[in-house]
């Protein structure tokens, strides 16, 4: 066997007094916080109050977690409302499943709420923000990494991931919730990992184009929708874990086509139709 395989990590969860302290969590929360802090810096740059990245930082993380939990459960559906399975399934967010297209969509949906609300526009802050959102999306990828989930097929390249079995205290499966074992199911693509590089290219070329540029008007939002969807497509087709397929294409392939169409028209329009409905922008940009 090739040393250089990745090894998974022998377990996701940890318990301390009895409270169990999941990875996958842990990835998600450190991912907002740093989207917090790079989405602060720069749209106070843009000339905004730090203030309405908190406000809606408290209001988009409840509807994303919402958002994207409520898009897994629709496109897998199967998962939880079959003969054998367990409704109750659904509402376990801990256990992994957070569609990024359900996330997004009604975490920008609440934010425009409340910016509608406050009176200010909402496209200095998409831009503000996009960075931090893909760049948290790779710290969440992590978490997939603790959970051996969301892989690919199985491969002899260097950088393969040993999957583990993992069984609970009674030396029941336990995949997600247990401990490894040490006995290796299989070796194969590291999807997540693909995914996490990514992102991070993303995100330092959203920094750079925006600086490069001086992108406004939501230009940066939606080339990080571009950005983020040309790359999942690729991976969706590489990956082998369940997913509800549309004429034989996994849901997020089709779900990437469309978006990535729809921004790039979004990019080109906002290109062509300048206005001027953005704060100040004389501080430097990260």
């Amino acid at each position: 066997m090739n040393l250089a395989y990745i090894p998974s990590p022998p377990q996701g969860v940890w318990y301390l007094a009895g409270i169990p302290i999941r990875a996958y969590a842990l990835c998600i929360v450190a991912g907002i916080l740093v989207a917090v802090w790079l989405t602060k810096r720069r749209y106070v740059a843009r000339g905004g109050n730090a203030d309405v990245v908190m406000d809606a930082a408290l209001v988009a993380v409840p509807a994303g977690i919402v958002g994207g939990r409520l898009y897994h459960v629709i496109t897998d559906n199967d998962q939880y409302f079959c003969e054998s399975c367990n409704p109750i399934d659904a509402l376990k967010i801990t256990n992994g499943g957070l569609g990024i297209w359900g996330a997004v969509a009604l975490g920008v949906l609440m934010v425009w709420v409340m910016m509608k609300v406050k009176g200010l526009p909402i496209a200095p802050l998409a831009d503000a923000a996009a960075p931090g959102i893909i760049l948290a999306q790779a710290i969440g990828r992590l978490g997939n990494y603790f959970n051996q989930e969301l892989y690919g097929a199985e491969t002899t390249v260097p950088w393969g991931l040993k999957i583990f079995y993992r069984v609970n205290e009674n030396g029941a499966l336990a995949p997600l919730t247990g401990h490894s074992t040490g006995e290796v199911i299989a070796i194969v693509h590291p999807t997540f990992l693909y995914e996490m590089i990514w992102n991070v290219l993303v995100c330092v070329l959203l920094l750079w184009a925006d600086k490069k540029f001086n992108l406004d008007r939501g230009k940066v939002f939606w080339l990080y929708v571009a950005g983020y969807t040309l790359g999942r497509f690729w991976i969706e087709l590489m990956r082998t874990d369940h997913a509800t397929l549309i004429y034989g294409l996994r849901v997020n392939t089709i779900t990437s086509t469309v978006l990535f169409i729809i921004s790039v028209a979004c990019v080109m329009w906002l290109s062509k139709n300048r206005t001027k409905d953005n704060p100040s922008r004389e501080a430097q940009i990260l």
